[in-house]
């Protein structure tokens, strides 16, 4: 394919050369709907249902409260964890799927303040996912033993980690842009420095080969409910490097976490390993869910995952470039590959409401605040095709001004 103009022919070219086209149908999609909302909410696996039917109506409404054991379910944080650990480069033993993102992030940013107790620096980048950013102010706050929370621009970040900098808190890929982080660069400069890195992996978890072991990580978290197609409030998951476990201290200390949870003992006695980060008792029909969209990601080549993302993405910016000229959008992701993650985002100061347009004739992203569109590609359930048709109605709704619309005016509470 050459840099003339795309046409609809260059598009069926490539969906007729998909080899991840029939994994489309293993996923619960509505006729008539276009989503790149998956780097949001994943699109529901077809075999979900199924699952979360006969755990409710068999494991617990059969099984009771037998099922923690005869179906496993104390087993299921550990067991998914381990799933999850080979879609991101990881150990056996060192994923535990508990709680959300935001108290897993708490937990290990403890963890790791622990871990270089002469020094006080969080540092972060400062467009960094802002709940990320608040869970630092207010471990920071809580400690109160003059921990500060250091920003720095992307560009800057390896030059801002020094002698002070306790751990190196970042985003894989960016939520706002799409852009992606060095991993291996940025976690060999903070060595060098003493720092640990703390990554945040909800935008490529499931997207794209991760290799938290071979770029020697200590710490890590990532959500459920984006790529890994979880299902919405699934639960996330933590890595804690294998060389880390033994020093770990957590700062919440549940039963679930304890040497022997069931002994009841008056005291807390840590787990060994990853066990230690657990707390409470796991949400098992949520866990259920999830472990049917891991093991779907596990059975795809995530190297062939990220090739097609790529195509996806180059594709799309090239449409709106060339379909939607002179409206006023702006591709602000990355045009360079190599540091684009699995979303193409478009800023326009009325990007709300042209949302809004879009959705209402059946094309789904979302809204970042305070100016982009957000398209998330997901290759295991998007098709060339339809980044055409997305884009033919998207020149529409710009073209006609349908987005002035009251009706696209009014902000939902979730945008």
């Amino acid at each position: 394919m050459d840099h003339a103009r795309l046409t609809r022919a260059d598009l069926d070219a490539l969906d007729a050369g998909d080899k991840l086209a029939p994994v489309r149908d293993k996923f619960s999609l509505p006729e008539g709907v276009i989503y790149l909302d998956g780097n949001s909410l994943g699109a529901m696996p077809v075999a979900t249902a199924g699952r979360v039917a006969d755990v409710v109506a068999r494991e617990w409404g059969q099984g009771l409260i037998r099922s923690w054991n005869e179906a496993g379910w104390m087993d299921l944080p550990g067991r998914v964890g381990d799933k999850i650990a080979g879609l991101v480069g990881a150990a056996p033993g060192s994923v535990m799927v508990a709680d959300s993102t935001s108290v897993n992030l708490f937990k290990l940013l403890s963890v790791a303040l622990f871990l270089r107790p002469g020094r006080k620096a969080i540092l972060s980048e400062a467009g960094n996912f802002p709940t990320d950013l608040y869970v630092a102010e207010g471990l920071r706050d809580l400690l109160d033993a003059g921990h500060r929370l250091e920003m720095a621009a992307t560009a800057d970040i390896v030059g801002a980690i020094g002698p002070d900098t306790a751990v190196v808190m970042l985003t894989h890929v960016n939520f706002h842009t799409g852009r992606m982080l060095d991993m291996g660069a940025i976690t060999r400069a903070a060595h060098a420095q003493g720092a640990l890195v703390l990554w945040d992996l909800a935008h490529s978890a499931g997207a794209m080969p991760v290799d938290l072991a071979g770029h020697d990580v200590d710490l890590a978290v990532g959500c459920g409910y984006k790529y890994l197609n979880g299902g919405p409030g699934a639960p996330a998951f933590l890595y804690v490097a294998p060389r880390l476990q033994a020093d770990a201290r957590y700062p919440i200390t549940g039963w679930l976490g304890h040497a022997a949870p069931f002994a009841f003992e008056a005291g807390y006695r840590p787990a060994s390993g990853i066990q230690r980060a657990m707390v409470g008792t796991p949400p098992v029909v949520s866990l259920a869910a999830l472990e049917v969209g891991v093991d779907l990601a596990l059975s795809i080549d995530l190297a062939d995952v990220r090739a097609k993302s790529v195509l996806l993405t180059e594709m799309f910016a090239r449409l709106i470039v060339e379909r939607c000229a002179g409206h006023g959008l702006v591709v602000a992701s990355p045009a360079d590959a190599a540091v684009r993650g699995s979303q193409v985002c478009v800023a326009h100061p009325e990007a709300y409401a042209i949302m809004q347009a879009l959705i209402a004739r059946g094309v789904i992203g979302d809204f970042r605040a305070p100016d982009i569109l957000r398209f998330g590609m997901t290759p295991l359930y998007l098709g060339f095709g339809d980044l055409w048709d997305a884009v033919t109605i998207l020149a529409d709704v710009m073209a006609t001004g349908v987005w002035r619309d009251a009706a696209y005016q009014t902000r939902a509470k979730v945008t």
